[in-house]
């Protein structure tokens, strides 16, 4: 029997095309790996040193040891610390970039470039103790900047932004020594400990796994949040679309694709120039249309409201439509592939950023200082392309779906509470009382080894059932944009009586779009705001809430995961992270974890089943804070989603 590969009708359609045409996807490259290695899914693989590449049997019939002495514990545990010293260091440096941009727009070095949010620059510079008091906006942005970049290559102290963290979560992470000095410190850290002969504990590699992870969701990630708010706006809810369906036949279209987004918002931006609008009519186009892929597509997507083709598995699809002009990269979460792909078409691929270079691809380096001119010569020559483009090969599936984005930690006060009388209080009483069980975040990668897309779906319909709110980010929103879930009407169809009441009352989607994947720290803030509105305990470990990504990929997923850990929200993915060959370490922790740091993880492939051991984690954490039972019993769906792996 054929695997099933998309919940999207889009993905399937194009997909199609793609085998027609004999262009080769990554369903097509993931399908060819199979049966995948089982060392390495095991994680009991070594290649650390030259003594190897060693294996440790999994059955107790080869080698118990590697050449060196290392065992299963120890050689899982290094591999995973690794990929977490990965994972946090791609989110840091994004965090990185962007305050080297507010530092040069700050000196007078950039072009195109504004303080779009002159209160919150000002709230950050209080928190880095910056003055305020009057000095002129870029000369605070200028202190402010060079504080927060000092705190990347900090060697003794704690992180400014830790203190935003209940004082009793502080606590412990000084208790264990997870507390993380400063985000470079922490990485080369962790790099160094994985190093032959040098840590050779899982235990103490465990609690490095999340002193590195907190330099991310507490450092890296939590700066590159709030600096791109300073920079392009706070995001507001707003309405836009998503799939393949939102490119135009009879437009020049550009794709935005990444997740840094100095250049996309200024192309964006830029788009919009009559001139350049004028000069694309001239070429027989009817204007220019914007359209992201991925995190870049989600940062344009909360601030502009521009439309997404498409998460990470329809980057190849989108040019496949054959209507992709020019597709602008900068880096994260881009595929080797896309040049053979575009090669095929018209497609014009442009890389941007010195970190991401790919081998036949016109590269035009990014600079803060010519950003506008930059994006012109872009959108220039997009236009140019367009006439290239063979109007018999264009396929663009009419999928498309409307959807409202843009929910932010500060905008909950204001929904929840009004203008005047901004409160988390109706959404902590809304717990409370027992109209909504909880608030689950399910974010995350999609991966074509599992039925890409429809695990992020019928994991949320499931938790909506059981009046479960649940907020998303990065490609997992993207997909569940697309099943429609992201619209006010959803609550009426899929959530449960309480939690559809509250969605009514204050017309809100049932499922929360906050941003990219770097955008995970803003779910940090939305607990700790809970905390300080008080009557749901003291930690995060108190509270009704969890994480979950059923299709995670990338290695900052698992720093995401681990950060969230490490502030004491238990976090489900849907394929084991790769520690199973060691029972020492899976037992670590999935179990004794949560008496170390509240919280730990759990692994199910089973989206469904994924979703009732959220609920069962959540209604153990009412039980625990003595929340009375929920006004309505959980909604009786008469139809699950089946799903293939």
């Amino acid at each position: 029997m054929e695997r099933k590969i998309s919940a999207d009708l889009a993905t399937q359609e194009t997909l199609k095309l793609a085998r027609e045409e004999n262009i080769q996807t990554i369903w097509d490259r993931s399908a060819l790996q199979d049966p995948h290695c089982g060392f390495g899914m095991l994680g009991v693989c070594c290649k650390n040193c030259n003594l190897g590449p060693c294996r440790i049997d999994p059955f107790g019939e080869g080698a118990e040891f590697g050449a060196c002495g290392a065992d299963k514990d120890v050689i899982a545990a290094r591999n995973l610390l690794r990929h977490t010293a990965a994972g946090s260091a791609c989110h840091s440096d994004h965090g990185r970039d962007l305050t080297l941009a507010l530092l040069a727009l700050a000196q007078g070095k950039t072009q195109g470039y504004s303080i779009k949010a002159e209160e919150k620059l000002k709230d950050l510079a209080r928190e880095f103790s910056v003055s305020i008091d009057n000095r002129p906006l870029n000369v605070i942005a200028e202190d402010l900047a060079k504080k927060m970049l000092a705190e990347y290559g900090q060697q003794e102290g704690e992180l400014v932004f830790v203190k935003r963290a209940p004082k009793k979560r502080r606590e412990l992470w000084r208790k264990l020594g997870i507390m993380p000095r400063g985000v470079d410190r922490e990485i080369t850290e962790a790099l160094s400990r994985t190093n032959i002969g040098v840590d050779n504990d899982y235990h103490s590699l465990t609690m490095s796994m999340m002193k590195t992870a907190l330099t991310d969701g507490w450092g890296g990630s939590m700066a590159a949040t709030e600096i791109s708010d300073i920079l392009f706006g706070l995001p507001e809810p707003i309405r836009s679309q998503a799939n393949l369906g939102v490119l135009k036949e009879d437009e020049v279209n550009i794709i935005l694709h990444g997740h840094v987004p100095l250049l996309s918002d200024v192309v964006a931006e830029t788009a919009m120039d009559e001139k350049l609008i004028a000069k694309a009519k001239a070429k027989g186009a009817k204007g220019i249309n914007i359209a992201g892929v991925c995190c870049t597509a989600n940062e344009v997507l909360v601030r502009k409201g521009i439309p997404v083709a498409g998460n990470f598995l329809q980057q190849e699809l989108a040019i496949i439509t054959g209507a992709v002009d020019l597709m602008i990269v900068d880096l994260q979460c881009i595929m080797p592939s896309l040049p053979r792909v575009a090669s095929c078409f018209h497609t014009k691929i442009v890389s941007t950023h010195d970190k991401a270079r790919f081998p036949g691809v016109e590269h035009v380096e990014f600079k803060e200082e010519n950003a506008v001119d930059t994006a012109k010569r872009l959108i220039e020559s997009a236009i140019e392309n367009y006439l290239k483009r063979d109007k018999s090969r264009v396929h663009i599936p009419k999928q498309k779906t409307d959807m409202v984005v843009g929910f932010t930690a500060e905008g909950v006060f204001h929904h929840l509470g009004g203008k005047f009388r901004s409160s988390y209080r109706p959404l902590n009483n809304a717990i409370i009382e027992g109209r909504i069980r909880g608030i689950v975040a399910v974010v995350g990668c999609d991966n074509p080894k599992n039925l890409s897309g429809g695990s992020h779906i019928a994991m949320v319909k499931e938790l909506l059932a059981h009046d479960i709110l649940v907020v998303q980010t990065g490609c997992s929103a993207i997909a569940c944009g697309k099943a429609g879930l992201l619209q006010p009407e959803a609550a009426l169809e899929y959530a449960g009586l309480g939690l559809r009441e509250v969605c009514a009352a204050v017309g809100i989607p049932p499922v929360l779009h906050s941003g990219a994947c770097v955008d995970n720290s803003r779910i940090l803030i939305e607990c700790c705001n809970i905390l300080n509105e008080g009557g749901l305990g003291e930690d995060f470990s108190d509270l009704p809430v969890a994480g979950a990504a059923p299709e995670w990929m990338s290695e900052k997923a698992i720093a995401i995961g681990w950060y969230a850990i490490a502030s004491g929200i238990m976090v489900l993915f849907g394929s084991p992270l790769p520690v199973l060959g060691s029972e020492n370490l899976t037992r670590f922790l999935t179990k004794e974890l949560f008496d170390i740091v509240g919280a730990g993880w759990a692994f199910e492939e089973d989206p469904v089943k994924g979703a009732q051991l959220l609920i069962s984690h959540v209604n153990t954490k009412r039980e625990k804070l003595k929340l009375g039972p929920m006004l309505h019993a959980p909604l009786i769906r008469k139809e699950r989603m089946a799903v293939t792996a």
